[in-house]
């Protein structure tokens, strides 16, 4: 029989439950039957225990870990990435130019500002290998522009470069880019600005990467080992056996999923959340289509220019072995026109 959190979570309602509800109302039917059969299954399964919620979908994780809310939840986590204690202070407004126009497959991103000033965004990629680094530090400067133009405006003559502060780029992957896989014991990547001499200076942009499909592997094999472990379960993992052993190791984890089972009793609010959620995805797939066409007729342009040149390194070459050759006919020819006024010489010679 199929493992269901029902027994943990008695308020979770049955599949037929559910489904009973979205009957009864007729907007909500036409919602439902939008949605494609796979959708419509994966809605039904996460409200009704059979599997877990996908709390890192923008909606669920806000909803889950809103900072304003529960501000406890996300200064633990963001402290167990970054390796120090961090609390946050205040959420900031996601109005960055860049993130609507550039990403590709974003499920979730929040940007918060810590204690001490500094920025952290908070990203969700589905695809990794369309979040290259290059993409990475266009993140990080936007946010440290962000942060300049802000506290400039606020402190006017009074400004200083001092009162600039880190900003930390924070990126989950459900699908590492291929540069990470080969690191099959490692989940989490820190990446800061260093000197190669060791000469020490004030930078401020650092880099964390979460592989959570490397972790994946991890947690199969070794199982959940730290209280980082445990967060990296919640938000990653939806099978009900692999929940039942987080909650087994870490029951105060049962609060978190308590509200998620709560939320989706509210079965009108959670089929909104998801299908926001649904339209985001579908929007970025689009995108993500575009992006990889774009990057194929680069390609063939690319290549269409290659040949292109070898074709007229080619035809160069032909045409100067062509003149080679003219010369060398056109100095036979001379030659050979010498040697005939040579020979007509002999003959006259030889006539007299």
């Amino acid at each position: 029989m199929k493992k269901s959190l029902k027994s943990h979570f008695p308020i979770i309602r049955s599949k037929e439950e559910v489904r009973l509800i979205i009957r009864r109302n007729l907007r909500l039917e036409e919602l439902f039957q939008s949605w494609t059969a796979g959708q419509q299954e994966e809605f039904l399964d996460f409200c009704s225990g059979n599997r877990g919620v996908k709390i890192l979908y923008d909606s669920f994780f806000k909803e889950i870990l809103n900072p304003e809310n529960a501000p406890e939840r996300l200064n633990e986590l963001l402290s167990l990435i970054l390796r120090q204690q961090v609390k946050i202070l205040q959420v900031l407004p996601n109005d960055s130019t860049r993130i609507a126009d550039e990403s590709s497959l974003v499920i979730m991103d929040i940007v918060v500002e810590l204690e001490d000033h500094s920025i952290a965004n908070v990203e969700v990629q589905k695809i990794g290998y369309k979040f290259s680094g290059q993409r990475s530090a266009c993140y990080s400067a936007d946010l440290l522009l962000r942060q300049y133009k802000r506290v400039r405006g606020e402190r006017g003559r009074a400004f200083s470069y001092r009162d600039i502060h880190k900003v930390y780029t924070i990126v989950f992957f459900e699908q590492s880019p291929e540069s990470f896989r080969r690191f099959k014991e490692e989940c989490i990547h820190h990446f800061t600005q260093v000197s190669d001499t060791g000469a020490e200076i004030e930078l401020l942009q650092e880099f964390c990467y979460v592989c959570l499909d490397i972790f994946q592997d991890l947690l199969h094999n070794k199982g959940i080992r730290n209280k980082l472990d445990a967060w990296l379960t919640f938000l990653s993992v939806d099978d009900p056996e692999a929940i039942e052993a987080l909650l087994d190791q870490y029951p105060e984890f049962g609060k978190l999923y308590q509200e998620i089972y709560e939320l989706c009793r509210n079965v009108e609010r959670v089929m909104g959340m998801f299908s926001e959620e649904l339209r985001e995805l579908d929007r970025n797939t689009v995108q993500l289509m575009i992006d990889e066409m774009q990057e194929e007729i680069d390609a063939l342009r690319k290549e269409r220019e290659e040949a292109k040149q070898e074709v007229e390194k080619t035809l160069a070459r032909k045409t100067e072995e062509a003149s080679q050759k003219d010369k060398k006919i056109s100095e036979q020819e001379q030659e050979i026109a010498e040697l005939k006024k040579k020979l007509a010489m002999y003959e006259e010679h030889g006539n007299d």
